[in-house]
């Protein structure tokens, strides 16, 4: 393991930690250098666990103590680059205060029929879920972390939706979005989705606050042993589209007036009740 001290903030090697706060800059520079920013202790080493290939660990000086456990494990031949203390904020638009980050190399996404081949080979019980232009980050991060915890197949993400390798997805998921398969949907969602998951007998479900929406308890929702659940826009939920292709339109009983939980706390009360 090479420890490389940066006396020089100008340094290319950090190139990859640039202004990690312009979000529009930074989604654009990731993909096109096809790097992802994995950041906590925890979502690195389940990074390295799943094969995700690392590029450089970034960290303070004052910190490197702290992050003995991770050095053990990293590899000999990736440079740890050490910053000054107190220099991260110009480096990276913010202070580490998770204390380290790794450029790591994306990991190559499934396309749908990959992802569809791997799970339906599996007996017994399949659960998906897919993401349908979900746009913030931590709840694309959250529901990933939701999905790994309670045993989800799959996941799929829509075009629009918020990229779950986006650092501060990673960072909310603890690392999960390595963990769970998923793929993006291609041009043609939600039409060539839908139709791939019918002809897989694949049920839908779609979560909505509708005259017409079945209770989570209803029991006729576990008869079903393939599943893809629709999560949609924390604003405008899911479109009329998808609502109609549903086989069904399912909310969650809710007391004290309260009308709709968020998606990182509707989908682990989901995931928990219609795929254990």
């Amino acid at each position: 393991m090479a420890l490389v001290r940066m006396t020089d903030l100008t340094d290319q090697r950090l190139n990859p930690y640039l202004k990690l706060t312009d979000h529009q800059l930074r989604n654009a520079l990731e993909s096109e250098r096809g790097i992802c920013i994995c950041e906590s202790e925890v979502a690195i080493r389940v990074a390295l666990a799943e094969g995700v290939q690392p590029l450089s660990l970034l960290v303070e000086e004052q910190r490197l103590e702290g992050i003995q456990d991770l050095l053990a494990v990293w590899p000999k031949d990736i440079d740890v680059l050490v910053l000054p203390e107190g220099t991260s904020e110009q480096v990276c638009g913010y202070k580490l205060y998770r204390g380290v980050l790794s450029a790591m190399r994306r990991p190559e996404p499934l396309n749908i029929t990959q992802l569809l081949d791997k799970v339906t080979d599996k007996l017994g019980n399949i659960c998906l879920a897919v993401m349908d232009n979900l746009v913030d980050v931590s709840n694309v991060g959250a529901l990933f972390r939701s999905a790994a915890a309670l045993g989800i197949d799959g996941i799929i993400v829509a075009p629009t939706c918020a990229d779950p390798l986006n650092r501060r997805s990673i960072r909310v998921s603890v690392g999960t979005v390595f963990q769970v398969p998923w793929a993006r949907a291609g041009d043609n969602y939600p039409q060539g989705l839908i139709k791939e998951l019918k002809t897989d007998g694949i049920t839908l479900v779609s979560m909505a606050l509708s005259n017409s929406a079945v209770s989570l308890r209803d029991p006729q929702l576990k008869q079903h042993k393939r599943e893809a659940i629709f999560f949609g826009n924390e604003r405008f939920g899911l479109s009329q589209e998808i609502l109609k292709a549903s086989d069904y339109l399912v909310e969650i009983p809710m007391e004290h007036g309260v009308d709709s939980l968020n998606v990182a706390a509707s989908s682990a009360v989901i995931f928990w009740e219609l795929c254990q």
